[in-house]
């Protein structure tokens, strides 16, 4: 397994390169995932758009303005940062292999690498208000329409926020025997406690909040968000799987039909996880290189195939479903069939209630799959509006 890029390098060139140390796996994989999004969702509001179902806020803007003093000062602030503590980072990469997260997150950092990046930094603003000056000797101020897909940097943003909580909330529910022991740090943590669901959950919603403020009209949005995410999914299980961060399945004995290991039971060796033991989740000895015991389903290697053969469903089904909101509640359907069952075969938490042991996922995907059915049933009786009517809907939220 690869926690961070210098071990797949390794691995496949054979080639040390230390400061690759700070490329985590999972994190460079969720970082594509949510790009991915983005470039989806650009791509279905521009669709939408050309087809009159959703349209664009007039508004104005200034040209030629010149940075202000702050703005220097800004710029002065991220340019030291970056080089006080990521240059100083990759350039000494081979000292903090061991545990190159805890070095992120201290004091310790280069201050001569931090005021060159600074320079360097308010000398880019500098060059940028020469340009600005030539073709705008006075500032002016213009009216524009601002288009939706226009509005996804700031859609993801807020969804990468509201997402990150939501997923650090619903794992801290999931394990809260270990939550309780040290709340304040588990929460702060950015390298572990992530759960799916939470993040979709609140990043969704906070998705809907944004989007109704600039009246894009919310069943389309939904509509928009679904393919996306099934995407999104699908590509973040890979550094799931990568990495080895202990999104496996339970223990399979099972004779291999043939398959390479990878792909049938799999010990993850060098386990970002730190985990020996799959299914009690307890850590290896001192020293030793994390590799599970007994091998595992691969179950987040199955997850990223079904979310690609989803999201090619999804996609393909975008242009032949008229009434907004059905494509969304489809893709409910979907995520909460593929999870349920591939919890059969997972390790989680287990709750017992009345009798039954159930885990959190599982809860979730029932709900799911149910305000899919009664979503794509209350979608249906709709009468399909017209864009005009749609647009005027939109304006007057």
């Amino acid at each position: 397994m690869y926690p961070n890029f210098y071990f797949l390098v390794k691995d496949l060139l054979g080639v040390e390169v230390w400061a690759l140390i700070f490329v985590n796996t999972f994190g460079f994989f969720v970082a594509i995932a949510f790009l991915l999004a983005n470039y989806t969702m650009g791509l279905e509001l521009k669709r939408k758009e050309k087809q009159g179902l959703i349209q664009g806020m007039p508004g104005k803007k200034w040209f030629g303005q010149l940075p202000k003093p702050t703005d220097y000062l800004g710029n002065a602030l991220l340019g030291f940062i970056f080089g006080w503590k990521f240059l100083y980072l990759f350039t000494n990469g081979k000292s903090f292999s061991e545990d190159p997260q805890s070095h992120i997150l201290s004091l310790e950092g280069s201050i001569v690498l931090g005021l060159l990046a600074a320079a360097v930094a308010v000398g880019v603003k500098y060059y940028e208000t020469i340009r600005t000056k030539k073709e705008y000797p006075e500032p002016v101020q213009k009216d524009i329409i601002i288009h939706p897909h226009q509005r996804m940097g700031t859609m993801t943003l807020v969804a990468a926020v509201a997402g990150l909580l939501g997923a650090k909330i619903f794992d801290h529910m999931e394990h809260w025997d270990e939550f309780i022991q040290n709340p304040l740090a588990a929460f702060l943590d950015p390298f572990s406690g992530l759960t799916f669901y939470g993040g979709l959950i609140c990043g969704g919603a906070a998705v809907l909040w944004y989007a109704r403020k600039v009246n894009i009209n919310w069943k389309h949005m939904l509509d928009v968000g679904g393919p996306a995410m099934m995407l999104a999914y699908a590509v973040g299980r890979i550094g799931c799987h990568m990495s080895g961060d202990g999104d496996w399945g339970v223990v399979n004995n099972r004779p291999n039909p043939g398959l390479p290991d990878w792909l049938w039971a799999y010990t993850y060796p060098n386990n970002v996880a730190g985990i020996c033991d799959a299914e009690a989740h307890t850590g290896c000895p001192p020293g030793s290189i994390p590799e599970l015991i007994e091998p595992v389903w691969p179950t987040a290697l199955y997850e990223t195939i079904m979310g690609l053969v989803l999201f090619a469903i999804l996609w393909q089904l975008r242009k032949r479903i008229s009434v907004p909101g059905v494509l969304f509640s489809i893709y409910l359907f979907f995520a909460g069939f593929e999870r349920f069952w591939i919890e059969k075969i997972r390790v989680n938490a287990v709750y017992e209630i009345m009798g039954m042991k159930i885990t959190q996922a599982e809860i979730i995907s029932v709900v799911l799959m149910l305000a899919g059915i009664i979503l794509f049933w209350w979608f249906r009786k709709q009468k399909p509006k017209e864009p005009q009517e749609v647009l005027n809907e939109s304006a007057s939220t």
